[in-house]
Formats: structure tokens, C-alpha cells, sequence
């Protein structure tokens, strides 16, 4: 079994080696003698719980706590203070800043083991249902909540790095005739089929594919021009309808998707609504000339229309 991940920030080499030798057995430590340090560590790991000392003579502790809950990459993961500060106001403080305990210096090993145990087991339960909330209950791809956040990070993350990004949103076709024909169970099928289909074609990191509602999907990604974009959502399209899941259609004897995108590298000067709008507008279009289409807005305003 993969053993939990805990991040030990105290500019004390002995004491952080004290503390890891405590735990290494149960957990997988790390140890950083910066603030800073310790920041830029906790961004880029995947911690189940970071254990910190409050006085550090770059930044203190209760700094270096209230970074780490206001960075979203860290926000979630509980925070045990160490000090040898023994006064009521710096517990209530740091507890006050999001520290999940507060344990004095020199402390008993058994008393810190237990009460590591009991965050990180608290933490996996946390995580679970924070999990089990920003995915859809149907599908099991992410919900319409997670990407509400996860969009706006992407946006961020591509006007950062002056990534081009892709918004598509698409729909099965003459899906309440499908209802109607075959049943609702029959309908959920094609949903989960359909959403698993695509999940297998959006796996990297800086892709988001979500259930948007009903029958409709969203996808954001990133590091795609509107060219490269257009030909993978086409072939998307084509893999969906290569299902050949019988309906009876005027469009085709298969289920089929229309879809709707835009390409850009965003700036400043630019609003996510907006695309998302433009995207919107070429789904729009996409059923307009007839579906089972893709129909794309590139970086220069121009519009593509498959078939």
C-alpha cells in the first residue's frame, strides 16, 4: 500500500530529522528548512499533511500558514504547528489561520504519532468526499461544480504561460428522440457511453472534460492551436458515431454529437464568459447546417465547418 506523503517545514535540521525518524516507518517524509522552500514544496506534491514550525527566520510559521490557505493548490491540506511558544494566543492563532492542531515543543513521540494518525485519517475522508462532490453521479467524469473551478484554472494557468487554450461544448443529437423511442435507462446508457468515450481521448493533465447538463459535455484544454483542436474534436466526433449505438434518427442510424469550439491565447484584455459564448454560438451553428458536425472558431475569428 503507497504510504501517505508528509512535508516537515522547520529550519531546524535536528529537529526535523528528530521528527522524521519518528514517523518514517508509517509515512513517506520530506523535510524543507525554508519558508519559502517549504511553499514552493507544498505546491508541487501531492501531501497528505504538513507538519510546521512557527518560528523560522525568513517567514514565520503563522505566515507561511495563512500562504498555504489562500494558495489553491494547498488549501486542503491540514496543518499540525510545532512550537516551543507555549501561550493561549499563539495556539488560538494559528488555529484562527487554519491549523487543524497545535503541538508543543519538546513533544512525545507517541503523542505526535497519534495525532498524525488522526489528521491524515481524517484527511483521506475529507478527500474522498471532496471527490465524490465534483464528479458526476452518472458518469463518473467531473460535474458541472468542478468545472466551474477548473475552467477559470486553466484559464489562468494559459494567460500565465501564454498557452493557447480550447473551449468546446457538445451535445448528442435528437437525444429526447432517443428518449422517446428507446427509455430513459437507454438514454443514461448512451450518456455513460458517450462521456467515456471522450474521458478516454482527455487524459492529460491540462485537459478538463466535464458533464455540463442533461446530455451536453464541456471540455477545456490547453496547448492546442485551433487547427490541432478542430482535427482532435473531429476525430472525437467520428469515434462516438464509430459506437454505433442504433437510433432512430433523421440524422443518422447511429447516436452522433454536434459540436461547438473556440481556439485563443488569452490575454488580460479577454473574458472566459465571452468565449464560452463564441463556443456556444458555434455549437449553435453546428446543428444549424444540419448536425453530427464540428464547426470551430479559430484564433483569427474565422470560422471552420466540418463536412
Amino acid at each position: 500500500m503507497k504510504k501517505d506523503k508528509i512535508l516537515i517545514i522547520d529550519d531546524s535540521t535536528a529537529q526535523a530529522e528528530h521528527l522524521s525518524s519518528i514517523l518514517e516507518d508509517d509515512y513517506e517524509v520530506a523535510m524543507c528548512h525554508t519558508a519559502q522552500g517549504g511553499l514552493s514544496m507544498a505546491k508541487t506534491g501531492v501531501w497528505s499533511l504538513i507538519l510546521l514550525d512557527v518560528v523560522m527566520p525568513d517567514m514565520d510559521g503563522f505566515m507561511l500558514l495563512k500562504e498555504l490557505k489562500d494558495t489553491e493548490a494547498t488549501k486542503y491540506i491540514p496543518v499540525i504547528m510545532l512550537t516551543s511558544l507555549s501561550e493561549v494566543q499563539y495556539e488560538e492563532r494559528g488555529l484562527l489561520l487554519g491549523a487543524v492542531d497545535y503541538v508543543a515543543k519538546p513533544f512525545s513521540p507517541v503523542i505526535i504519532k497519534a495525532r498524525v494518525n488522526t489528521h491524515i485519517q481524517l484527511y483521506r475522508y475529507q478527500r474522498q468526499f471532496r471527490e465524490q462532490a465534483m464528479l458526476d453521479g452518472l458518469t463518473g467524469i467531473a460535474n458541472r461544480r468542478c468545472y466551474e473551478s477548473g475552467s477559470r484554472e486553466k484559464w489562468q494557468e494559459a494567460m500565465r504561460f501564454g498557452l493557447p487554450l480550447s473551449i468546446c461544448i457538445f451535445d448528442i443529437d435528437k437525444f429526447k428522440l432517443y428518449n422517446d423511442t428507446y427509455g430513459h435507462p437507454a438514454g443514461d446508457r448512451v450518456i455513460i457511453s458517450v462521456a467515456r468515450t471522450v474521458a478516454e481521448r482527455f487524459r492529460r493533465s491540462t485537459d478538463l472534460f466535464a458533464r455540463y447538463g442533461g446530455e451536453e459535455f464541456v471540455a477545456v484544454f490547453l496547448g492546442s492551436n485551433g487547427k490541432t483542436a478542430f482535427e482532435f474534436m473531429k476525430s472525437v466526433r467520428q469515434e462516438i458515431e464509430d459506437l454505433h449505438i442504433p437510433h432512430n434518427s433523421p440524422i443518422c442510424d447511429w447516436v452522433t454529437v454536434s459540436a461547438g469550439g473556440v481556439s485563443l491565447t488569452p490575454n488580460a484584455q479577454d473574458s472566459y464568459e465571452m468565449y464560452l459564448k463564441l463556443a456556444d454560438t458555434m455549437l449553435y451553428d453546428a446543428k444549424r447546417f444540419g448536425r453530427n458536425r464540428v464547426v470551430w472558431l479559430n484564433e483569427n475569428k474565422e470560422q471552420w465547418c466540418e463536412k
